[in-house]
């Protein structure tokens, strides 16, 4: 089985052209796949495969095997590739995933595509919704007893649950989130897991961000939660509505339309190389 190895802002998956090979046991191959001692070495698997109502479909799996039902900086690599190996001409594609229909703007160069914009729908505040239990019919920037620690937590779906947690006083960079955020990623008020956000606040239109992903633990990069924390951010009057969010692995850049509700994330999609799985 051919596949290919894909980043985007570090946030690195195996690749599995699904219009060419045929997936069986996509959770047993995700783990298998994402072992970075015994395996390729990934944040988990993608599928590309045909879609039905769309130009395309994703479905992608966290290294534990889980599946999720978004990915931000994945839905970038999948409009590369399809671009890249011919699949469309168009610069503007649909992509079916489990959190919606996306709509991807390619930016190629010399026939490859560099950059992804994509159209990351409307965020989701309601605590029912995300899902979070919490009394509220919002979670914004309400201090939780974890037990480790007692932080402010803003609580949002990009199609995927995120709890946004803003720094004070820490400097992001030699924080452990390993502690705190396995703790929180697996407590009871979040009844399908969740993603969690570490940000540091750089400028009104730049911040620093740190994730512990559900299923994967710590990983360069988060679509999806960079742009929880662009929302979260503005709901806590921290950024502008328009932003950049920096990874460890990279850069994306953010907006939040105040017209249409809806979050923008464009960033660079980058093929790593091919190989053959036996």
């Amino acid at each position: 089985m051919k596949f290919t190895k894909m980043h985007g802002a570090g946030n690195d998956y195996v690749y599995i052209d699904g219009f060419r090979e045929k997936i069986e046991h996509p959770e047993a191959l995700a783990i298998r796949v994402s072992d970075r001692h015994k395996g390729i070495g990934s944040d988990g698997l993608v599928l590309i495969l045909p879609s039905e109502t769309c130009d395309f479909r994703m479905r992608m799996f966290n290294a534990d095997g889980s599946e999720a039902q978004m990915c931000g900086n994945a839905s970038r690599c999948v409009g590369k590739y399809v671009y890249d190996n011919g699949y469309t001409d168009k610069q503007t594609i649909t992509l079916e995933t489990q959190a919606g229909v996306k709509i991807l703007q390619l930016f190629p160069v010399n026939g490859k595509v560099e950059k992804v914009k994509v159209d990351m729908g409307e965020p989701i505040l309601s605590t029912k919704d995300i899902p979070v239990q919490w009394p509220e019919e919002r979670l914004i920037n309400r201090i939780v007893d974890f037990g480790l620690e007692k932080p402010a937590i803003t609580a949002v779906s990009m199609g995927n649950p995120h709890a946004v947690i803003f720094l004070e006083g820490k400097n992001l960079k030699d924080y452990t989130i390993e502690n705190l955020g396995k703790v929180i990623e697996n407590h009871p008020m979040f009844p399908e897991k969740t993603n969690v956000e570490f940000v540091e606040i750089l400028s009104p239109c730049h911040a620093r961000m740190r994730v512990w992903e559900r299923g994967s633990g710590e990983t360069q990069a988060c679509g999806t939660g960079a742009c929880a924390t662009l929302v979260a951010a503005v709901l806590n009057n921290r950024l502008e509505r328009k932003a950049t969010v920096s990874l460890l692995g990279g850069d994306l850049e953010l907006e939040w339309d105040e017209k249409n509700n809806r979050v923008y994330m464009t960033g660079e999609a980058i093929q790593v190389f091919e190989g053959v799985l036996l």
